[in-house]
């Protein structure tokens, strides 16, 4: 999935809680942001082994999770939102495609590491690619839900992203011929 559907995957797990407690909403939306993108930080290492976590990453969500409910201030949901976010989106990336930049042509049968049991696990392929149009779908379906309950600069930054989104599944098939082979 792109980065801008996790993104807004995690600000639509954490809605719920905006909305009955808007004193955290930013907090909650600065965490989401955060969690959904930080397992690509992996993209220079080995990417969805290095910073994925699909089995484990729910320790420490449950945990985060628990402290913020025991202990609610602005930091404890921040970090609570950014690894349920963060555990949300290595566990989904088991949901699509393979790392592969040509998922199409020559599809892998590694979507995200389980460190637990050291294997990788398999694609569903739901979203047969990052890019793809049932993944730009889930984008705009995410987002919405998230636009409606954030807003000000969150806004903006959704709206922001949703517009990368739609464009960048315009282009990624061709993205492929224009990338330059070190750096795929």
């Amino acid at each position: 999935m792109m980065a801008t559907t996790h993104v807004f995957a995690g600000l639509a797990v954490v809605a719920p809680v905006a909305y009955a407690a808007p004193e955290f909403a930013g907090p909650l939306a600065v965490g989401a942001i955060g969690g959904g993108l930080a397992p690509d930080f992996d993209l220079v290492l080995e990417h969805r082994r290095s910073f994925h976590f699909p089995v484990v990453g729910v320790v420490p969500a449950v945990l985060a999770a628990g402290l913020a409910v025991l202990v609610p201030s602005p930091v404890t949901v921040a970090i609570a939102a950014l690894a349920v976010a963060a555990w949300l989106h290595a566990a989904s990336d088991a949901l699509g495609g393979g790392p592969e930049m040509d998922p199409w042509t020559n599809p892998s049968d590694r979507a995200v590491y389980d460190h637990v049991r050291g294997r990788w696990l398999r694609p569903r392929r739901w979203i047969r690619y990052d890019g793809a149009p049932e993944d730009a779908a889930l984008a705009v379906v995410l987002a919405v839900l998230a636009l409606s309950v954030f807003d000000g600069w969150f806004a903006a930054v959704v709206l922001g992203g949703l517009a990368v989104s739609i464009v960048y599944a315009g282009f990624r098939r061709r993205l492929v011929a224009w990338t330059p082979e070190w750096l795929e």
